[in-house]
């Protein structure tokens, strides 16, 4: 899919909490004795922070390093599985916070972990049909797995937002975007349900795999493209190994992934997870790099896209924090610290 204006990413900026616990304390509390190796550790929101405070962060650094009036941006999407409101968008608190309001477009997007590249698939339509010059896309989450559950070691939180806009002010102009989509029930959540849950025999094959590699051979093959033709490539990662083994199959080296394999230290922040390695991306790229960015969401679907990095990125990169300075500004908590912050058995009211 190629819209009919050339379009790219004008502004990005990403958000991670402050706060980290260790997979080994995690380890320590529900699997006492046992031998614990994994992934290091994971984000966790702090007793002020949720959803929509992430994406506003977000959304606030993608506007600095864009340089645009918030009021020119005509959408505001917000891509999450964790709104704090059942029935009251995210995305109209955000275009409030940030001056968009009130003419502009204000709607929360759902499809499990690629929410957020759902949202911008339709803010590159939008600019690309002139319908609007400016659109945001953003993917935040928090962590939602079951205390003791394996999704409690690899969840975390944080949010990536994107202002999609004309190709002469973009970071990134965008070759072209493919979506792949199947009905595949992997990982569910049901309505009064707190938890989600994994359909374990289906989580790799066939759904993560079969989608994501599925979308970036239909990209590439479409482009004409060979994985040597990318500088970066960022995967989907709901853990450390399924992404390298997707890079490693499509015939992608670890030095290509290496810059937005965030996994390791901020885990899966679902809608988050793909945009934050984007941005990660783009925070080490240089002028010429081409990067492909495909996504997942449970359920099942992957959104592939292509970007070449414009000399732009020389003047808009540091007008906003970089997404390793969130990382390195960590502060860690023990289990019944975090627990107290997310609320881990049973949310007190304020």
């Amino acid at each position: 899919m190629k819209p009919k204006r050339d379009v790219g990413i004008v502004g990005y900026g990403a958000y991670v909490p402050r706060f980290r616990i260790a997979a080994a304390e995690i380890a320590r509390v529900w699997q006492p004795g046992q031998p614990f190796a994994g992934k290091t550790e994971k984000s966790v929101p702090g007793p002020d922070e949720d959803t929509v405070t992430i994406a506003i962060e977000a959304a606030r650094n993608a506007v600095y390093r864009a340089q645009v009036s918030p009021r020119d941006i005509r959408a505001v999407w917000v891509g999450t599985e964790s709104k704090p409101y059942a029935v009251k968008p995210t995305s109209t608190i955000v275009a409030e916070a940030i001056g968009a309001t009130p003419e502009v477009s204000a709607a929360d997007w759902e499809f499990a972990c690629k929410a957020g590249t759902e949202a911008m698939q339709a803010a590159i339509a939008l600019v690309g049909s002139e319908m609007a010059n400016y659109a945001m896309a953003i993917g935040a989450d928090v962590a939602q797995g079951r205390p003791g559950d394996p999704l409690e070691y690899n969840t975390g939180a944080g949010g990536a937002a994107f202002i999609i806009g004309p190709a002469a002010e973009s970071v990134a102009q965008l070759e072209a975007s493919y979506s792949y989509v199947t009905d595949t029930p992997d990982f569910f959540r049901r309505q009064l349900q707190e938890f989600p849950e994994h359909g374990h025999r289906f989580t790799g094959e066939p759904a993560y795999f079969k989608h994501v590699e599925g979308a970036a051979q239909a990209l590439m093959a479409e482009l004409g493209y060979q994985p040597q033709d990318f500088a970066l490539a960022v995967f989907h990662q709901p853990n450390v190994k399924f992404p390298q083994r997707a890079a490693q199959s499509l015939g992608f080296s670890k030095e290509q992934i290496g810059p937005g394999l965030l996994a390791g230290v901020i885990g899966n922040t679902y809608a988050a997870a793909t945009m934050l390695g984007l941005t990660a991306a783009l925070d080490h790229a240089k002028p010429g790099d081409r990067i492909l960015c495909v996504s997942y969401g449970s359920g099942a679907g992957s959104d592939a896209f292509s970007f070449v990095v414009t000399d732009v990125i020389e003047e808009k990169r540091d007008r906003a924090p970089r997404v390793q300075e969130y990382i390195d500004r960590k502060k860690m908590v023990d289990y019944a610290t975090y627990a107290r912050y997310t609320g881990r058995f049973g949310k007190q009211d304020a």
